[in-house]
Formats: C-alpha cells, sequence, structure tokens
C-alpha cells in the first residue's frame, strides 16, 4: 500500500494566491504598475473582464480565512522524492553495531557528561553506572549551565527520574530495549509532549500546551531513553534567537549557536544531554552542528515521522538527531525512523547499518568545484579529504547540476511557511515575535503573499527536474563529500530530501567549530554514517569539549 502511494506522485501545492492585486483589480484601481512584478501585462479590456472573477476569488479568500486552521492539519496533496524507478531496500537485516563489551569508568564521574551514546550504552548496560546516576548527572549541569547558554526551556526533572527508574528496574530484570536504554536526551521545543508547553520558540506560543506526544518521542520512549528537557529554538525554527534571547555557541559565548535548532545543538557540546532531537528544513540541523561541534544526522525526507511537530514546509521539514559523533546518529536514527500512520509522507525503508563495512569499497565522490573555491573553511576541508584518502577512500570528481535555478525553488520554501502562519499573519500577533529584521519570519511571511500560485506550482515541477537531474549526477555514488556551504548544495539536497551527515573538522579564526558534509542517496544513511564514522575515528574533533563547561 505505501509503495503504491508513492508511486502516485502528486506535485505538491498550495492556495498561495496574490490576494493584494486582487483587491486592487476588483476595487478598480489602476494596476498597471502592479504587473511587471508577476511578469504580465494586460490590456483595459482584459482588466475588465478580470473584475468579477477576482471578486470571486476574493469571497474564496474570506471564506477560507473563517475556517480555522491548526498547524498540525497538512496539506491534501503529497511530496515524494523518489526519482522514477528509484525504490527504496525494504528488507531489514539484523543490525551489527560493533560495540564494545567493555568500557572503563573515567576517573571522574563528570567526565561521562561528555561520552559518546555507544560507550554510555555499554556502561548501563554491564550496570557500571545507572541511569538515574546519569540522569542527575545532566540535571545538574543543565541547572548549572543552562542559562548562560539560554539553551533550556523546559526541564522535565520529575519525569526524567521516574523513566530513568524505570530504566533501572528492567535492566536489573534482564529486560533491555537497546542502546539508548536508560540514555538522557532532549528534544528541540517544536516537539510537542503531552502536558507540557510546546512554544516553537515564539511569543505568541509561549503558553501553548499541545494534547499530543509526537512520534519522535514516543518511539525514544519506547527506546528506553530519558526525556530530561526542551530545548531552545530559533522562532518558528529560524535562527537562533527565541523569545527569552539568543542561544550561544559553548565555544564562543559571544556568538549565537545558529539555528534554527539552535538549543539542540549547544546542549549536546556542552554536556547537558547524551544527545538531542533537532529538525532541518533548510540547514537547522547542519548550521548549529556546525557552529557548535555536534554531529548531525539530516535523514531523508520521509525517513522519520514528523507527526506532532510544528510544520513549517510540509515538503521540506526533517527530523533528525545531533549527537557527539556520527555512529551515535546511527544509533538514533534506527529508533526514530519508520511510519507512523499519521505522517502520509513517513514511509518504511531499510536501515542496514553494519560496522565491518568496508569503506574502501564505497563508491565515493567530492564536490570538486566546490572544494577548489575560495573559501574560509578552505584549509579544514582540504585536511579532511586528506584524511580519507589515507583510509585508502578513492575520491571521485564530479559536479551538482547547473542548469537548474535552484535558488529560485526556494520560494516554495517561503509559501509554505507563510501558509502555515497564515493566521499569524492576518491577527497581527507576528509582531510579537522578537526578530524583526527585513529578512526574518514577520515580513518573509508577509511578502510571501505576493507568490502566486502558478509560480508556487511551476517552482515544484522545476523541482521535480531537479529531482532527476540531481539522480543522475549521483545515482552512482554511496557518498558524496562536500564543503557544508558550499555553492547551492545545502539548498539542492534539502529539496531532493537526500540525507546528510555533517562532522566537526578543525576550527576557525574565531575559535568556533567547522565542518565537512557527507551526502548520501535516498534512505542510504547506512554508507555516509559508515564513512564519516571512519572518518571520526582517525581525527579527534568530536572529542573536543568546551573549556568552559568541562
Amino acid at each position: 500500500m505505501i509503495k503504491n502511494r508513492w508511486q502516485k506522485y502528486k506535485v505538491l501545492s498550495t492556495v498561495v494566491l496574490c490576494f493584494y492585486t486582487s483587491v486592487l483589480l476588483a476595487q478598480n484601481y489602476p494596476t498597471e504598475s502592479i504587473e511587471p512584478f508577476y511578469g504580465i501585462n494586460f490590456t483595459n479590456a482584459e482588466r475588465d473582464s478580470l473584475r468579477s472573477n477576482l471578486n470571486e476569488y476574493q469571497k474564496a479568500f474570506e471564506a477560507l480565512h473563517q475556517y480555522s486552521l491548526r498547524n498540525s492539519i497538512p496539506m491534501s496533496l503529497v511530496f515524494n522524492p523518489l526519482p522514477s524507478g528509484f525504490q527504496p531496500e525494504v528488507t531489514q537485516k539484523p543490525i551489527n553495531w560493533g560495540l564494545p563489551k567493555e568500557v572503563p569508568l573515567p576517573a571522574a564521574k563528570e567526565a561521562l557528561a561528555f561520552y559518546p551514546i555507544h560507550k554510555l550504552a555499554v556502561l548501563i548496560k554491564n550496570k557500571k553506572i545507572s541511569s538515574v546516576e546519569l540522569t542527575q548527572l545532566y540535571l545538574k549541569r543543565i541547572k548549572k549551565y543552562s542559562d548562560t547558554l539560554q539553551c533550556v526551556i523546559a526541564v522535565l526533572e520529575e519525569n526524567a527520574l521516574q523513566q530513568a527508574k524505570q530504566a533501572d528496574e528492567e535492566i536489573a530484570k534482564g529486560k533491555y530495549r537497546g542502546p539508548l536504554h536508560g540514555i538522557p536526551y532532549g528534544i528541540k521545543d517544536l516537539l510537542a509532549v503531552e502536558g507540557t508547553k510546546t512554544t516553537w520558540g515564539a511569543a505568541p506560543y509561549k503558553d501553548q500546551v499541545i494534547a499530543q506526544t509526537a512520534t519522535v518521542v514516543r518511539k525514544l520512549n519506547e527506546a528506553g531513553a530519558v526525556l530530561i528537557c526542551k530545548f531552545t529554538m530559533g522562532a518558528l525554527a529560524m535562527g537562533d534567537i527565541w523569545y527569552g534571547g539568543v542561544t550561544k555557541n559553548p565555544w564562543n559565548l559571544k556568538q549565537g549557536s545558529s539555528g534554527s535548532s539552535a538549543g539542540s545543538a549547544s546542549g549536546t557540546v556542552a554536556g547537558l544531554v547524551a544527545f538531542s532531537i533537532g529538525t532541518e528544513t533548510l540547514g537547522s540541523i547542519v548550521s548549529p552542528s556546525t557552529r557548535c561541534g555536534a554531529s548531525g544526522l539530516r535523514p531523508t525526507f520521509g525517513r522519520v515521522s514528523r507527526t506532532g511537530a510544528m510544520a513549517l514546509s510540509w515538503s521540506m521539514d526533517k527530523i533528525g538527531p545531533i549527537c557527539r559523533s556520527a555512529f551515535d546518529c546511527a544509533l538514533v536514527l534506527d529508533a526514530i525512523r519508520g511510519e507512523d500512520g499519521m505522517d502520509n509522507h513517513a514511509m518504511h525503508a531499510a536501515f542496514n547499518y553494519n560496522a565491518r563495512t568496508d569503506i574502501k569499497k564505497l563508491r565515493v565522490g567530492y564536490l570538486k568545484t566546490l572544494f577548489e573555491a575560495d573559501y574560509p573553511t578552505k584549509a579544514n576541508d582540504q585536511s579532511a579529504l586528506k584524511v580519507l584518502k589515507s583510509l585508502g577512500v578513492e575520491l571521485i570528481p564530479l559536479e551538482l547540476p547547473a542548469d537548474i535555478p535552484v535558488s529560485a525553488i526556494r520560494i516554495m520554501l517561503t509559501a509554505e511557511a507563510a501558509a502555515s502562519f497564515d493566521e499569524l499573519t492576518r491577527t497581527h500577533l507576528d509582531d510579537q515575535l522578537t526578530d524583526q529584521r527585513k529578512w526574518a519570519w514577520p515580513n518573509t511571511f508577509r511578502a510571501a503573499r505576493f507568490i502566486p500560485a502558478v509560480e508556487y506550482i511551476n517552482a515544484s515541477r522545476i523541482r521535480q527536474q531537479l529531482i532527476h537531474a540531481y539522480d543522475e549526477k549521483t545515482k552512482e555514488f554511496d557518498v558524496i563529500v562536500s564543503p557544508s556551504f558550499g555553492g547551492t548544495q545545502l539548498l539542492t539536497t534539502n529539496l531532493t530530501g537526500h540525507p546528510c551527515v555533517v562532522v566537526p573538522n578543525g576550527f576557525d579564526d574565531k575559535a568556533s567549530p567547522t565542518s565537512i558534509s557527507f551526502l548520501g542517496k535516498l534512505f542510504g544513511e547506512a554508507s555516509i554514517i559508515s564513512l564519516a564514522k571512519a572518518y571520526q575515528d582517525a581525527t579527534e574533533w568530536e572529542e573536543k569539549v568546551p573549556p568552559l563547561f568541562k
């Protein structure tokens, strides 16, 4: 049934009509000066004929505005990133994680705050530490450091300690759920948890309580993970400015942590949780992971259900883990992936990670022109390429599609975001948002009302061309290595729905971390994580700890 649904690809569209132009025409205002903005030119007779139609459109708009739409109500049409003929692997094999049998305890237990999941899991399974001990350690650090970083919106202490106690009791009875059992984590505050506030980082919603628990949180609960806090996010998923301040980079408190998964990256790197959940529409995992020195995974579009998450762009939103290592991202992805019967974009696909993967047999490309460009982090990226070559990886040059107006397709995100928060704009509650700069959401939402539905749909059609062009360029490769912010790579792969693992690869001249990105095939997360893990095993960047938070 799922396969048939995805084969019946429908072009994603929305009713984003130009209300203001319609009103002007309907009320006999001259529109000659407006028409060039849309690349059209009508005669006076044509304008006169239009007016009756536009009056009807205006009535339709008014009727739509009278109908209250919750943010959780999706579009009726489904975006499908799969190129024609592409079918994901659906046969799930037993996963070989390759976890060590023993992990020594550190001399000082405080150091556990910076241990990766794959080490903490062994310690908990072997009963060398308890989930309650670990949870208390992180709660103590949250109380000590979260105000400094401005990274936590809510601490769920009572619930966390109950979950941790339950985990310890289950493990003592031999009911071990897997590597996340007893591991404390935090979530970006656009994920609903029943009984808690879900603020979306924005003043108009700071007291919002949603009677639902997000699928991702529910799945992590089933894996035995311990939810201890909700992290700050840039208001309505943009930047690192929220209604309470600016979330900080733990390496440089004069910098924001970038966004919009600002608190998730900051808190993870500062040792306030073992891992966190973020989201990405256009860089919101990649960017804060880069700024803070985390390892982040943006999964394939449709890999993880978004039920219970704030909608920004129905055709671009993705949920993924932010961790201390790429390997940790694999452990979390395995717990949260898959369909849930509620998000009609989520689908079943296998995740066949294998610790024995021979990275020398992976076909690895690199975006040659982007690496040869002059950009601030070039030296760190070149060093990363040398490390990969030293591991026996053959790097094959390739290029992104060059004949498609990728940047123009971005109007789809803008239009969908404006539709998600249409009522906020029409009721002027957008005035309550802290960030009012020209490129921030309030003005962006207002401007988006001038995007005609025709242009949105044509952008969607060009996006379909991009999906096929990107597939033609890259289908022979298991992994593609790229500068994290080179050219249009980040926008292109978010539009096509391809996965990305971003990992730290050094520091810039402001002592902030830098990163490099590993791109994969659709649902090809296992390969990119394998190569990223090999890179991290050969380097020490992911082990670095911000001095202020040791």
